[in-house]
């Protein structure tokens, strides 16, 4: 029982599907290429680890040129007044906080991964969103141009009527009036279809002046979902709960550094060599091996001691975050449940209504050409008609972004959640 559909293939229009759609807005999108260029360098730095221990490599060259300037013969240029020196050092620091640092890397790069997935994601939705919203649009683009064919037609007969003396002057007005207000309908809904298009087409990156049909088709069907299901099952996989989760792995990570950088031994290695002059050519290598130990950090109070204490609150504080967001997506699942459950109610009085509506004008327009209801009774019917129509589609489009976000909300494909939760339609 498809909600949204559009068959026609009009010409000299470039058909396009949903998922055409979300690839071109995955491949334009700005901010999405900027997340790849961050998650880029985090996987170069994730890939070169060995950074974190690789020495301190100098090398340096000078030439300095001495000469008495008051005393002796005063100042005076000759080669025995250069002197030329070369050196070449490596430093080499280690410390039990290296490999805490090594892993804090690995985290960021993971967080990173993490960001670029939630970020195709909710593009993905949006662009879903928008997709059928402007399919609903152009249906009833489709439906006000029928109501303005039917307004036409029984314009046409009430000037037929109207010739032959079978109908008075204000019924033919009232005809007349019925078609402008059905044209000017028309009319304002095509500009900002136009408009809801243009934006459509500037977040796929294509041009303004493309031509495009979109092809979607969609069935509406009854999601009966169990929130304790979906929170079970799905809750840990959350980006926002995967996030916090990974927030406390860096903050652990991160006391434990700064609790081995600030408290553990360090010992740092160098070697030097020296070059001076060339004739005669001097050298001289040296190295030294020396071990620091902290002795302020185990002391209450101190600069390095309150460092380490506040790497212990923002642990705590990570720890009820992630449970202030459990609880709220927890509610959040809940409550799109629920709002599913209710607003299938709405569809069901929406398409009772549209064939009432229908109906009625089908009964009106009878009695119109019997000549027993008046032409501003069947325009009043023809509208009516219409907008049963217009809060069906909208009823539908509602119920159908609900689905997005409940599944946006459990981190799965909404085509899952139809398949896992969907019950079985009645016809309408």
């Amino acid at each position: 029982m498809p909600v949204f559909f559009i068959s026609a293939q009009d010409q000299g229009l470039t058909e396009l599907s949903l998922e055409e759609a979300v690839s071109l807005a995955l491949e334009y999108n700005l901010n999405l290429q900027k997340e790849s260029i961050d998650l880029e360098a985090s996987g170069y730095s994730e890939k070169n680890l060995w950074s974190e221990i690789f020495p301190t490599i100098n090398a340096n060259a000078s030439v300095t040129y001495g000469s008495p300037l008051f005393s002796g013969g005063g100042f005076e240029f000759n080669n025995s007044g250069l002197e030329y020196r070369t050196s070449f050092g490596i430093n080499l620091s280690l410390n039990a906080g290296i490999p805490y640092a090594m892993r804090s890397i690995r985290l960021a790069h993971q967080g990173n991964i993490l960001r670029y997935e939630d970020a195709l994601n909710q593009l993905s939705i949006q662009v879903t969103k928008k997709y059928y919203a402007l399919v609903a649009e152009k249906n009833n683009l489709a439906l006000l141009e029928e109501v303005l064919n039917q307004a036409q037609r029984q314009y046409t007969r009430s000037e037929i009527s109207f010739r032959n003396g079978l109908a008075g002057e204000l019924s033919l007005m009232q005809s007349r009036l019925a078609v402008e207000n059905a044209r000017y309908n028309l009319i304002s809904s095509s500009t900002a279809y136009a408009n809801s298009m243009a934006e459509f087409m500037a977040m796929l990156g294509m041009s303004s002046d493309s031509r495009i049909n979109l092809l979607g088709e969609i069935n509406i069907i009854r999601i009966a979902a169990d929130p304790e299901v979906l929170i079970t099952e799905h809750l840990s996989h959350r980006p926002d709960i995967v996030r916090s989760s990974q927030e406390i792995e860096r903050l652990e990570n991160a006391q434990m550094q700064t609790t081995l950088q600030s408290r553990a031994p360090s010992l740092n290695l160098s070697m030097e060599w020296r070059g001076t002059n060339f004739d005669p050519f001097t050298d001289r290598v040296s190295g030294s091996a020396s071990l620091n130990i902290p002795i302020d950090p185990w002391i209450p109070g101190t600069a390095r001691n309150q460092a380490i204490r506040r790497t212990e609150d923002a642990l705590e504080k990570a720890r009820l975050d992630l449970a202030i967001t459990e609880d709220s997506a927890k509610n959040q699942i809940r409550s799109l449940a629920s709002l599913l459950r209710n607003s299938w109610d709405s569809i069901t009085i929406a398409r009772l209504g549209f064939s009432t509506a229908q109906r009625s004008y089908q009964l009106t327009e009878q009695g119109f050409l019997n000549g027993t209801v008046e032409a501003l009774v069947l325009e009043d019917a023809r509208n009516n008609m219409a907008n049963a129509r217009q809060r069906l589609l909208q009823s539908e489009l509602a119920y159908f972004n609900m689905i997005l976000d409940l599944s946006a909300a459990v981190n799965i494909d909404w085509k899952n959640l139809i398949q896992t939760f969907g019950e079985p339609n009645e016809e309408r």
